[in-house]
This record gives C-alpha cells, structure tokens and sequence, in this order.
C-alpha cells in the first residue's frame, strides 16, 4: 500500500527526501493506519510521547516497507535534531528555570500589585499580568504555572480567594506563554513549518498574548466580584516607585530579548544565549538568590526537560520519514479534506480536535505529531502559515488548563492542594473567554498578521 514518494514526499521533521517505498502486504490492516493506531494506542496507555512515536514509525516500516529500511533509523533520530535553531530550546528553558529561582516572581509581583491596588478582584488581575511577563522570559507554560504559583497562591488565600479559583487562573493565564515569545512551541513549529519566519511568528504571537490575557482577566474580576473575593483596602498599597526600581531588572529581560531581535543584533537562538547570561547576572548580582549549587541544580533540571523534548523530537523523525514514505500524511489529510470543501468547516474540526487533544498533550507533542498532517490542509485552503501557527498555539493554550488532563492546571493545582475536578466550576468561565478570543483571532487573521508586518517581515 505504500507509495513511491520521492517525487512526492517530504519529510517535515527530517528534512530528508524520502527513498522509494517497496509494497509490502501488511495483511488486513494498511500500513498507513497501522502507524496512527500505533502511536494513539501507545498514548492512551501511558506510554511516552517519544517511545510512541518510535514504535509507531518502526512498525510502519516493517508493516509497508522493507525491514531493510530499518537501517535508516540512526540517521532520521539524527537529521530530526541536528538543526541548529533547536539550540534555542535547551537555553530558553534554562532561562526560564533560573528566572524562576531567581526571584524575579516575587518582585513582579510586587510590582503589580502597587500597580493594581488593593480592591476586589486586584490579586487575581496581578496573577494574569505576571504570569504574561513571565511568559516573555521563558516560554513555558508549566515553568510559569509553578513559578507565580508559588508566590500567589498564599498571598491570594490570605486575602479570601479559594484555593481552586487561585489555581484554575494562574493556569489559565500562565498558558499565555504558547503565545508570547519566546515561546518554545513556536520555536518547534518554525523549524517544522521551514517556510516560516520565526521572528515573524514571534511578532505574531504578541498581540493574540495579551488578548488571550486580558480574556482570562476579564471572567478573573468578573467573578472575584461576584463572590466578593478581596476587601477593599485590607492591606497597605506597595509603594509604586520602589517596587518598580526592584522589577526593573525583571522587566528589562524581555525587552532585551524582543529587542535585540528587532534590531537585529542577534538571532532568535542567539537571544537565548544572550537571556541566559542576563538571567544569572540578575540572579546572581541584582537579587541574589542563586548560589552555585542552585545553578548546578538549574543546568540538571534544564538539561533534563531539554533532553525529554529532544528526544521527542529525534523520535519524530522516525514518525515522520516512515509517515511520509508511506503517503500516510497525505492521505490522513485527504480524509479530512473529503468530508467538506469549505474551510470554515474544516477548520472547526481541525479546532475542536487540536482543543480536545491539548486537553492530554503537551504543546511541544502537538505540534511535532499533527503538523505533517496539518500543513497539507494548510496549503489546500492556502491559509496564511504564520497565522495558522498563532491559531493552533491559542487553541492548544486553551487544552492546556481544561480537565480532565491539563498539564498547567496540574501543576498548579498541585501547588494549591486541590484536585483539579474542585477547579472544574471556575474554569469553565475563562475556558469560555478564551474560545471568544479564538473566535476573534480566527475572523480577523489581520490580529496575528498586522505587527509582523509592519515590522517588514516575511509573512
């Protein structure tokens, strides 16, 4: 069943042209499904994204290919890594975990709350700021989620917020990170989607970031309000002057990087380099709260969480070369393509599905297993590819702090000391604002595509 792809077929993790296919009867299940059952069946049982995703492209080469074929392997783990704008990932988020420790949290925080004041509502509004300025440092959602968390949640339960709510909005507003740059899920999708200007992505991004944060403030307030969470005028108000001078630093970071980009002073992987020096210098010399040890600690955990998303992605690769041999990308694509010509269509489906598997994957995983079935689809109803990409984040943002499985909400809930079903009631409420936000982005594509490019860049 397979297909001769070398004239057809590229692959979008490797890079690779892929070499002829030879026809194999893979006896009553094709080979092309057998690839997809694979790696879902090998997800839902717990497996690891890269350990489903190996099994799954080695089983569809032995099931449509020659087993000769498996020769190959060593070689797609390697083109699927050896890339040089992956270097930004390991370094973006080491940045993220030495900000976290350093910290830059705390006086954020503080920071925003002499912006905020003390009134109804006003410690949730800090939470969502925060955790937006913090997503301009490390790109991460969880590290985020963990990092404001910390700090928030019991200054939030002093002042008369249930332990659920606090964690429901610190997750929904830390999933902002997929959108504002630098984020990492961006930084996969660029290198997947090679066409795309990744600096154009990061423009992109900005805009649909802080819609996406004001619409998780806006049901924050609302409902803070309504419950009458937070006295007026319990605490004394932070002078403004003074935690500003202490959140200069912090503030300066993504500054310093979004800056050198425009400029063009350095590159995207070049400003990771550049955000890790700056982390430990403020770490070390403007707050010090990193010592050695913590800094050891900093670069195991970094090279740890780097390793798991990189061995991700050289897993992929055999994913991807097999799928693309096979034609099982194109036809994946076909079948979707064949229950409705109409774009708005399709793109609700393709919405609703990003949604619900967000609910259970991380974005990075989302993004390195759907896109080689996404693009086709992409280029059929020649959707914007920069655009697409902001559309996808979004909607995958929000799967992150939805139940049953969201990764922020985990980690904030685990913070809190809650389950995540007693979050379920308030999380309903930002989950709903969010998909309006999406709406808004999906009607007016000009929301992502204006800042690009009136920067002059390539969308």
């Amino acid at each position: 069943m397979a297909a001769d792809c070398c004239s057809r077929h590229h692959s979008p993790v490797t890079g690779a042209i892929c070499p002829p296919a030879q026809t194999k009867d893979a006896g009553l299940m094709a080979p092309e499904l057998l690839i997809f059952i694979v790696m879902a069946l090998g997800i839902v049982i717990g497996a690891p994204i890269a350990t489903a995703l190996g099994i799954a492209g080695v089983i569809g080469i032995i099931a449509g290919l020659s087993p000769a074929m498996l020769a190959t392997l060593g070689t797609n783990t390697y083109n699927a890594i050896a890339k040089y704008p992956l270097v930004a990932i390991p370094l973006f988020v080491l940045t993220g975990i030495i900000f976290e420790r350093s910290g830059v949290a705390a006086s954020l925080v503080n920071f925003a709350r002499a912006l905020v004041g003390v009134r109804r509502g006003g410690l949730a509004t800090v939470a969502v700021i925060v955790c937006m300025i913090m997503g301009g440092m490390s790109g991460s959602g969880p590290a985020d989620a963990a990092a404001v968390a910390t700090v928030m949640v019991p200054s939030m339960m002093r002042a008369g917020y249930p332990k659920a709510f606090s964690a429901a909005v610190i997750a929904a507003s830390a999933s902002t990170a997929i959108l504002i740059p630098p984020s990492v899920a961006l930084i996969i999708y660029s290198i997947l989607v090679p066409s795309v200007d990744l600096r154009a992505l990061f423009a992109a991004g900005l805009i649909p970031g802080l819609i996406a944060g004001v619409a998780v403030m806006a049901p924050a307030i609302w409902l803070s309000r309504r419950n009458h969470f937070e006295s007026d005028g319990t605490e004394v108000r932070p002078s403004v002057r003074e935690t500003f001078i202490h959140a200069l630093p912090a503030l300066f970071a993504p500054v310093l990087i979004l800056g050198g980009l425009r400029s063009g002073l350095f590159t995207p992987t070049e400003a990771a380099v550049v955000a890790v020096v700056y982390g430990l210098f403020i770490g070390t010399v403007v707050y010090r709260n990193l010592d050695l040890r913590m800094i050891y600690d900093a670069l195991v955990d970094a090279a740890m969480m780097s390793g798991v998303i990189l061995l991700i992605i050289s897993m992929a690769g055999i994913f991807a070369w097999a799928g693309s041999t096979l034609g099982a990308f194109d036809q994946a694509a076909e079948a979707v393509l064949s229950i409705s010509d109409n774009p708005i269509v399709v793109l609700g489906l393709v919405l609703v599905f990003l949604l619900l598997i967000g609910m259970v994957i991380d974005g990075v995983s989302i993004y390195i297993i759907l896109i080689p079935i996404l693009m086709p689809i992409v280029k059929a109803f020649e959707w914007n590819t920069v655009w697409f990409g902001i559309v996808m984040a979004m909607t995958i943002a929000i799967g992150q702090f939805t139940p049953p499985v969201a990764v922020n909400l985990l980690v904030t809930s685990r913070v809190a000391g809650v389950t995540i079903e007693s979050t379920l009631g308030w999380t309903l409420w930002l989950v709903l604002s969010m998909i309006t936000a999406l709406i808004l982005l999906v009607t007016f594509p000009a929301i992502a595509l204006w800042l690009p490019e009136a920067l002059g860049y390539r969308v």
